[in-house]
């Protein structure tokens, strides 16, 4: 029988896909799970998809690649999806394409499935990254072919072929997890006038069960990368399950935002990305400290487009690879120490170090100092401004400025020394 390697979760929708390609197109059917981190007892997925008819499962344990590789240069790069997105689930469909192709070419497959939905993103993040990886392998996506139409669809399939399932019609919100975040969609969160009720979390605690104390934690970076918690060094992995777990006891990471999806509409989700969260701020207070103004305006703008390009699903794209060297260049100064403090939703770096710091305390003190002369700023604003001179001179008929409305009080001195006592 001809082969496919199925991106296989143990959900419903993949389940449900898994007897479709073994039914309906004939297949065989290696069911392939990639462990990111989310939070499955993988002995059980894999007896449930060779139940539900796989030939033979893979669990591939990548979760320290995806911290080191994926989540940590992310962050170097400072990468958020318009202002807000901190990107959990593109991180993770790049490697997870990787290691569909690798399992792919080692079992001969001539196919890989993925159940993304044929409205979302990550069909275009799962299939962008087969193409740039191994071109000649045939890309299969139920949604996009299949008569079923909904999740509800899929439950009834599920019972006509004795699908365990682990969602209901009542239960119906579409999760994914990784160890750098938890997303919701779907149910009543497709309504952006209704509002979120907290027992959608599954990582944070409920804004009032929050501890009433601030916690004030230490993160230690290395080239910008995270290296240690409160002075005690981890494996990256290690180090982002304790973020998650001190930034969850304090509400901290979550959002509820309408983005721009790539294929044309806008959705609503709630995130939970309480480490990823802690992470970025430290980076950008050390950043803040030790890259130099024109360093950080261009990162700025890099950031934008490197964003974009994770979120879209380029991961292994040209562009991506050579903004990488621009981002790792930057990142050579960018070790120190950075503390912050977490409380009741909210996470702010409040003191920073680094032996590449560009702050002086003589350059900026407000005190005597014997390092700077003041008298040189006098010479270098009248370079600066010398457009602005030379504008209003040759071409002023041009550049006419308005004046405001502003109200305009003036006070002269009064005669009366009664007066003047009194005021």
């Amino acid at each position: 029988m001809k082969k496919v390697v199925l991106a296989y979760s143990g959900g419903l929708d993949t389940s449900v896909i898994l007897k479709w390609l073994e039914v309906e197109k004939d297949y065989e059917v290696i069911a392939v799970c990639i462990d990111v981190g989310q939070k499955e007892d993988y002995e059980v997925v894999s007896k449930k998809a060779l139940a539900v008819g796989a030939k033979k499962v893979y669990i591939v344990d990548a979760t320290e690649s995806f911290v080191d590789q994926f989540v940590f240069q992310g962050i170097k790069a400072g990468a958020i999806y318009e202002s807000k997105y901190l990107l959990g689930t593109a991180y993770a469909r790049p490697l997870i394409a990787e290691k569909l192709v690798e399992i792919a070419e080692l079992e001969g497959a001539e196919a890989i499935a993925h159940g993304a939905t044929g409205k979302g993103n990550d069909q275009v993040r799962f299939e962008a990254g087969i193409i740039a990886l191994a071109p000649h392998i045939k890309i299969i996506a139920p949604w996009r072919e299949w008569t079923l139409k909904s999740r509800e669809d899929c439950i009834e399939y599920a019972k006509k072929y004795n699908i365990p399932l682990n969602v209901t019609k009542k239960n119906i919100y579409s999760r994914d997890e990784n160890l750098f975040h938890i997303s919701h969609e779907g149910g009543n969160l497709e309504d952006p006038w209704s509002s979120h009720e907290e027992d959608v979390y599954k990582w944070v605690k409920p804004l009032a069960q929050t501890p009433d104390i601030p916690e004030v934690i230490t993160v230690t970076f290395e080239k910008g990368i995270p290296v240690s918690i409160n002075d005690e060094n981890m494996m990256g992995k290690t180090l982002l399950k304790t973020l998650n777990d001190m930034g969850s006891i304090h509400h901290v990471g979550v959002i509820d935002i309408v983005e721009n999806r790539l294929v044309g509409m806008k959705s609503r989700g709630v995130y939970e990305t309480p480490g990823g969260t802690i992470l970025h701020e430290a980076h950008q207070a050390l950043e803040n400290l030790v890259l130099d103004r024109a360093t950080m305006k261009t990162k700025k703008m890099v950031t934008t487009i490197y964003s974009d390009l994770i979120y879209d699903g380029l991961w292994f794209s040209p562009l991506k690879f050579s903004l990488d060297a621009f981002i790792n260049k930057t990142q050579e100064v960018v070790s120190g120490k950075v503390k912050l403090t977490l409380f009741k939703g909210q996470v702010s770096a409040i003191a920073s170090t680094s032996e590449n710091s560009l702050y002086d305390m003589e350059y900026v003190t407000f005190g005597e100092d014997d390092v700077y002369n003041q008298k040189d700023a006098e010479g270098f604003i009248n370079l600066f401004t010398l457009p602005l001179k030379m504008s209003q001179i040759k071409q002023s008929e041009f550049y006419k400025t308005g004046h405001s409305d502003a109200k305009i009080m003036v006070y002269e001195e009064v005669k009366n020394e009664g007066m003047a006592g009194a005021l």
